[in-house]
């Protein structure tokens, strides 16, 4: 410990040799096991893991190692270069995009992981989207290329026309699928062979093979003239006909990539340790320091930025994230990024969400599932805290004395549930205390308590995310459960504008109560949810009355009229009104709202939304039309088709409540062999003959 400490403190000085990194990619693209590689070559770890094994380092839930899938964001620390090296390996399955998304939001840097063969997969483009929102510079890493049907140039095209990105090819492979045997160094122009022995360390630094000679000059000049593009210096002279040296090109792509003008690509194989080497000297190389990101900016309470920015300084005040909580054997874990000023044990620190302040017993940089304790932590460190007892994902933590806000996440509503009960009638509190520790783990998951049946109510981002939340229960909580069939998150919407007046007249001796509002209720934009303005002139309405109408409205919409489904897209116009100097306050007002609501909108034309999802199946060529025709009688829309080497790939929408077992079907179907994959894309309005069946079965169970 003191001398990995004492490492750590020397570099806590020096943040230019941090990285903070994620992993990411579609599931089984081998995010896992280029970590694990990572790990052994950094010597972090002795004995590899395999996914496939259920032993990898980074998958330490039960769940993980069984399904051989990554399901929560893992953290853990090496050191590659006398550079320190963060790494998230986070999920690639669509059920747990929100890991990557909120791991995304605290990382510098990462890597991007595609399968050689499968390319660039539905999963891959999520990702890549999430890290262009948050601004992440990036490395490709262009895995697998031992396997059948690898080619790393056409997955290179891929990230071209799919991602609309610009890879910078930095290697080229030496052989692929069965012969595939190391790559060649672009820059250095020499060619690294690993044997089959599956030892990393098991490699020649040898002279580019002959037949590729040609091929490496046409990459590498491809190379040098996107770099130098960076600096006019170093093109003026290029231009001239001087070659810049290796460092000064490297310096060019350092800017380039931390820019996103580009994005260095790598291949290799992972599972055969075949080039991860290379991968580890880019991330050092051109992967961006906590100082050379753009600084986080601070807001106020409403979430308007200040104009301020967390710097990324020891010495400034503390300014930290909160990113994940994850509850284990010694208690709730809070993950956080330190973006300014420096924590320590023992330490009071101001939770700006709350308003309150909590107190830091010990700090712990994590390997995965162990831990490794700490005194202090600084700008640019990612580390967990014990003891935060009201601290949730997105809450800022900083100094008591000064504080500030930054940026909050903002999670996806969920769009499927299922409603559970305890098999044992006394597990009622023990299933509630889990439940509470769930949520505060993962913000994409919601428990609710149904009202009218009491019914406890898991809603979640598909069906895999809430069988895996109920296998937890049962494993790690030991509470077995009843699983209703699973429900859809339907919405209302209107689609005409109604004009109306109501009058809330309340009298039963002494003062009274009495509120009039002329409004307008028109539908509103997709996507653009509630929205209320007041246009009332002349005081028939006094100002101060304005935000009860506002929150009598606001509340109504929780429920709609069709089938009590949440109404969405939906603007409310305060024009006019009446009060009374005695008999008028502000709850009468939101009163006279609320069943302005009730009274107005059967006359909007309400119709029920439903959830449609964005598909992306894998099929053998064989099983197309199959495929195809299944998709249609599931009221899908086929988008398009890819034709790969293996197989072809449907793209195609269709509803979340058509979508139910579908893997089951799709296997048998293919014999075993089709995926797929599936992501909320928005709403739409139901056929009249699935409404009216939701409709009359909503009212059934409302009786």
């Amino acid at each position: 410990m003191s001398l990995d400490l004492g490492n750590r403190k020397i570099k806590m000085q020096n943040l230019s040799r941090y990285r903070n990194i994620g992993i990411f990619a579609h599931v089984d693209a081998g995010k896992t096991t280029t970590t694990e590689r990572i790990l052994k070559l950094t010597g972090k770890i002795h004995k590899l893991g395999e996914v496939h094994d259920g032993a990898a380092t980074t998958d330490f839930m039960d769940q993980e190692k069984e399904r051989g899938i990554t399901i929560q964001s893992a953290a853990t620390s090496c050191i590659w270069n006398n550079h320190t090296l963060n790494i998230i390996d986070t999920p690639g399955h669509v059920d747990f995009t929100i890991e990557v998304y909120r791991s995304l939001k605290v990382l510098d840097g990462g890597i991007g992981v595609f399968c050689g063969s499968g390319g660039v997969e539905p999963q891959s483009e999520t990702n890549w989207r999430y890290a262009n929102d948050s601004e992440v510079s990036r490395i490709i890493y262009v895995n697998k290329l031992d396997r059948v049907g690898a080619n790393f140039f056409r997955v290179v095209d891929q990230v071209k026309n799919i991602l609309a990105a610009k890879p910078l090819v930095m290697v080229l492979p030496i052989g692929e699928q069965d012969k595939f045997e190391g790559v060649v160094d672009l820059l250095t122009r020499k060619a690294w062979k690993w044997d089959n022995t599956g030892d990393p360390m098991h490699y020649k630094i040898e002279d580019v093979p002959a037949d590729m000679v040609d091929k490496v000059e046409q990459y590498r000049a491809e190379l040098i003239e996107t770099a130098v593009e960076m600096d006019e210096e170093v093109m003026e002279a290029y231009l001239e006909g001087n070659e810049p040296d290796v460092e000064t090109i490297k310096k060019c792509i350092r800017k380039g990539t931390i820019n996103l003008d580009f994005f260095p690509t790598y291949c290799g194989s992972s599972f055969k340790n075949k080039g991860v080497q290379l991968v580890l000297d880019a991330v050092v190389d051109y992967l961006p320091s906590p100082t050379e990101v753009k600084p986080q900016p601070e807001v106020d309470l409403e979430g308007n930025e200040t104009g301020k920015y967390a710097i990324v300084d020891a010495n400034k005040p503390l300014r930290a994230l909160a990113f994940k909580i994850m509850d284990d054997r010694y208690g709730a874990l809070t993950f956080v990024r330190l973006y300014s000023g420096k924590m320590t044990k023992g330490q009071n620190i101001l939770n700006t969400f709350t308003g309150k302040e909590e107190r830091i017993s010990r700090i712990v940089l994590m390997h995965a599932n162990s831990r490794e304790e700490l005194d202090s932590a600084s700008a640019g460190d990612i580390v967990a805290l014990l003891g935060m007892k009201n601290t949730h994902t997105g809450h800022t933590l900083c100094d008591p004395d000064d504080p500030a806000t930054l940026e909050p996440m903002v999670f996806p509503d969920p769009v499927i549930s299922i409603a559970i009960e305890p098999k044992e009638k006394g597990q009622i509190d023990k299933l509630s205390t889990a439940l509470g520790k769930m949520v505060a783990e993962d913000p994409s998951f919601r428990v609710e308590t149904d009202i009218d049946s009491g019914e406890t109510i898991l809603k979640g981002m598909g069906e895999l995310h809430l069988d895996i939340k109920v296998d937890i229960l049962k494993r790690t909580y030991g509470v077995e459960v009843i699983v209703g069939k699973p429900q859809v998150a339907y919405r209302e919407t209107i689609r005409k504008s109604v004009n109306d007046t109501y009058t809330h007249k309340k009298q039963s001796g002494g003062s009274g109560q009495y509120g009039r509002v002329d409004y307008t209720i028109e539908p509103g934009e997709p996507g653009s949810g509630f929205f209320f303005e007041s246009k009332v002139v002349g005081g028939n309405v006094p100002r101060e009355y304005w935000p009860a109408v506002e929150k009598g409205f606001k509340l109504s919409i929780t429920q709609g009229v069709l089938a009590k489904f949440p109404l969405v897209d939906v603007r409310f116009i305060l024009k006019d009104g009446a009060y009374h100097a005695v008999d008028s306050s502000a709850i009468a007002f939101e009163i006279a709202a609320k069943s302005a609501y009730r009274q107005s909108i059967p006359k909007a034309n309400p119709v029920l939304l439903e959830p449609i999802m964005k598909i992306d199946v894998f099929t053998p060529d064989d099983n197309v039309g199959d495929v195809i025709g299944d998709l249609s009688r599931r009221r899908g829309m086929i988008q398009g088709q890819d034709n790969g080497p293996t197989g072809v790939r449907v793209k195609a929408e269709a509803p979340l409540s058509e979508m139910f077992g579908y893997i089951g079907d799709l296997r048998s179907m293919t014999s075993g062999r089709g995926q797929f994959s599936m992501e909320f894309s928005h709403y739409s309005e139901c056929p009249n003959s699935v409404s009216e069946a939701i409709i009359a079965e909503r009212s059934k169970e409302k009786k």
